[in-house]
């Protein structure tokens, strides 16, 4: 029996774009491929009555400090060089996230996936603008009316809602969110213990 390793994941989090770029030398070491699950992240906030960290965190300056210090030092160990803070934070995620599903479809979900969370997470851009999203989208060879166009049929929206959902039900309250087997982990910090969780039931 395939061992499955899931990764519930929302673009708007610069967290699970930490963890899209540090997944890859877990998946080589192990041999184990992630499932990319994506999830609305507000949709997962309003279910579980839970904020953002910036949020939680907004009155506790010294929590705030430490959180940058932790994502400074995570940086430096991983040698994740081309993150910036996208002017926009936060960003509406739904066009984006339907957009994952759809091009699940299409048969070109890992290059969507790295497209729009290098726009995100590096490239600073404004994606939940649709004619970015467009623009970013072609200039990385993808379909973009054809995927976006797709996002919006109603299969594709009632999935993303499905998806958050089941999420919750499985005990999700925030991303990036790690499921191995039933075993579940909250946090880019917790990718050494996924990793060991892939090794122990190998």
């Amino acid at each position: 029996m395939t061992m499955q390793v899931e990764f519930h994941y929302d673009f708007g989090s610069p967290n699970c774009y930490f963890s899209h770029l540090v997944i890859p030398e877990i998946e080589k070491r192990t041999g184990v491929k992630f499932t990319y699950f994506p999830i609305l992240l507000g949709g997962v906030f309003k279910l579980t009555n839970n904020k953002s960290p910036m949020e939680q965190f907004r009155e506790i300056p010294l929590k705030m400090d430490y959180m940058r210090l932790e994502t400074k030092r995570f940086i430096e160990e991983h040698n994740l060089t081309k993150f910036k803070m996208n002017p926009n934070f936060p960003v509406n995620t739904v066009q984006i996230m339907r957009g994952a599903l759809a091009a699940e479809k299409e048969g070109c979900v890992d290059q969507y996936i790295d497209t729009v969370f290098t726009a995100m997470w590096e490239d600073g851009k404004k994606m939940d603008d649709p004619a970015i999203i467009q623009d970013v989208l072609n200039e990385a060879g993808l379909e973009a009316e054809k995927i976006m166009a797709r996002a919006q049929d109603q299969e594709i929206k009632d999935a993303l809602i499905n998806n958050t959902n089941s999420s919750v039900e499985r005990g999700c309250f925030g991303a990036p969110m790690f499921f191995v087997g039933n075993e579940m982990y909250f946090g880019k910090d917790r990718l050494e213990a996924v990793e060991g969780q892939i090794i122990k039931q190998s």
